[in-house]
Order: C-alpha cells, then sequence, then structure tokens
C-alpha cells in the first residue's frame, strides 16, 4: 500500500518539540546499551571471554555439580583389582619321571616302599618314535601350567625343576604333596602304549589301605579333581578319552601308583596322550597344542578348588 503525503495532517510547532525531547531521553540509554554490549563481546562480535567465564561462574554456582565430560555426568570408578580365585590356594605339579634318569638306571631301579608293596624308585619315562622324551614334554606342560596357576593366585610348588641328577622317586613325590599340604597335586604324564591307542585319561587313586599307605581321604576327592580335569580337558584341547581304557570316561583306577598311594592330599595323574601313536604324538610335540593342553588342566583344577 503506497500512501499520499498530501493527506496526511500537518504537524504543528508544539508536536515537534515533544519529539525532539522524547528522542533525546532515549539516546544515553541506548549508548549505554552499545557500550555494555562492546564490553561483552569479543573482536569478531561474538561474546568475549570475559563474558563467557561469567557465565560459567554463573553455572557453577546454580547448584548443578554434574561433570559434563564424562556421559551421565558421574565419575567413573577406580579400576578393580585383576581377580585371584586362588589366592588362598596351594597346588603340587609332579612332572612325571626326569630327563636324566636314563643316566642313572641303577639309581632309578632300587625298590621303595609304596605302602602295600615295593616298586623301583623311579622309570626313564616313554619317548615318541622320533625320540620326545616324555620328561620334556611334562616339564614343559607342567611349566605351562604353573604360569596359568600362578596367575590366579595360587602357591605351585614343582616336585623336582631338572635341577637333580635322577628322580625324585616315587615315595618323595608324594610326601612333597604331602608336606606342602597342597590342596590339589597332580602327575603330569603321557602314556607309551601301541599305536592306535589314542587319547588321554586320568588315573585316580583306589582304596588302598595298608603299611604306611591309605587313600580312605583322599579317594572321593581325587576322583572330583579327576572328573572336573576330564571336561576341561575335552573343553580346551579339543580332544577325547582314551579309546583304550575307561570306557570312554577318561578315568581310570590303580592301586599300584606310589605316588598316589602315599599321598594325604588330593592327587591325581594325567597321561595326556599316547606318544606311540603318531596322531597323538603330532599333537604333543606341538607347542601351540601343549599350552592348551595345560589350559584345560589348569581350568580343572580351578573348577576343583572353586567349586
Amino acid at each position: 500500500m503506497s500512501y499520499d503525503e498530501s493527506q496526511q495532517p500537518t504537524r504543528g510547532r508544539s508536536g515537534r518539540s515533544t519529539l525532539t525531547l522524547a528522542v533525546a531521553a532515549l539516546v544515553p540509554t541506548a549508548v549505554a546499551g552499545w557500550l555494555v554490549w562492546q564490553g561483552m563481546s569479543g573482536p569478531d562480535g561474538g561474546p568475549s571471554a570475559a563474558s563467557v567465564a561469567g557465565a560459567a561462574a554463573s553455572s557453577s554456582t546454580s547448584g548443578d555439580t554434574r561433570d559434563d565430560d564424562v556421559p551421565g555426568g558421574t565419575t567413573p570408578a577406580e579400576p578393580s583389582a585383576p581377580a585371584r580365585p586362588l589366592a588362598d590356594k596351594v597346588v603340587v605339579i609332579d612332572p612325571g619321571h626326569n630327563p636324566r634318569n636314563r643316566d642313572h638306571t641303577a639309581e632309578i631301579n632300587e625298590p621303595v616302599d609304596i605302602g602295600t608293596t615295593t616298586k623301583e624308585c623311579d622309570t626313564t619315562g616313554t619317548s615318541t618314535n622320533a625320540g620326545y622324551p616324555e620328561a620334556e614334554f611334562t616339564l614343559d606342560v607342567s611349566h605351562r601350567l604353573r604360569a596359568l596357576l600362578e596367575k590366579e593366585g595360587a602357591t605351585v610348588t614343582f616336585t623336582h625343576d631338572d635341577e637333580r641328577p635322577y628322580g625324585p622317586c616315587v615315595d618323595e613325590r608324594a610326601r612333597i604333596g604331602n608336606t606342602a599340604k597342597a590342596d590339589a597335586a597332580i602327575s603330569v604324564h603321557a602314556d607309551g602304549s601301541a599305536p592306535g591307542n589314542r587319547g588321554f585319561h586320568v588315573i585316580l587313586p583306589a582304596r588302598v589301605k595298608g603299611g604306611g599307605a591309605d587313600t580312605t581321604a583322599i579317594v572321593g576327592p581325587s576322583r572330583d579333581l579327576g572328573e572336573h580335569i576330564v571336561g576341561n580337558f575335552v573343553r580346551e584341547t579339543g580332544g577325547s578319552p582314551a579309546n583304550y581304557l575307561g570306557e570312554g570316561t577318561g578315568l581310570d583306577v590303580r592301586a599300584d601308583l606310589g605316588g598316589l598311594n602315599l599321598s594325604t592330599v588330593p592327587k591325581v595323574f594325567i597321561e595326556c596322550g599316547n606318544m606311540r601313536d603318531s596322531s597323538d604324538a603330532a599333537l604333543l610335540t606341538d607347542a601351540e597344542w601343549r599350552q592348551k593342553a595345560a589350559q584345560g588342566l589348569a581350568a580343572g583344577i580351578r573348577g576343583f578348588l572353586k567349586k
């Protein structure tokens, strides 16, 4: 819409005076407002650092104490210490045989009392057809097992660690576990059965009482330990229980082993596989598989101790 100026009313002197006074009254207020804005503005026309700081200070006193750097406004909790579920447990590991037993046949053939009868001090153990000795295998797996158990806080004792010329004898191996008051003890072995016999098995103590042997108190808990090991060994290695004894259970009960007969603490033997079978030997000589075997043993021991 347009306007025709000729139709607009003519203002008198009194109207102009009134308008002039009104404008004059507004100027100081506008100038003061402009000065305040300039004081609060930064060089780019935005808010100055001082004005931002003032706003932040105002916010901090408003009762809102959230930490805006943390999602949800909460401070994260301190990271918890690594779990050590076996911190109060003692485990004895008995690496089967000794790499230098072969150099001390007279000594290891000496008979020792195993409670109900006598038996040779120790044996040389078996080997793969390619010459990998059982005694080297048992030490390797035992070292791996010790590292896993100690990581979980267990106190681990070896019956020997390749520091002796031969042995120890089977009766001494049992005494080491007894003296340590072990919560669990395990003797690590590999079998020397016929080719075609495959798989692992865990040997449990029979109920034996006579002479210096009395397994009455350990038969039950040793079976419990053995059953925990069987299940975890299968899971970790992907292997199967022995196809030549134990009727597929992976368990075998024996009364002729001094290391079990003379034990007063829960104890089992494990035959990790058959060194005389080429398929099993391929596993036993593989470092990655031996680590899995140690993991299975550690998991079984842990399950038994923490049930």
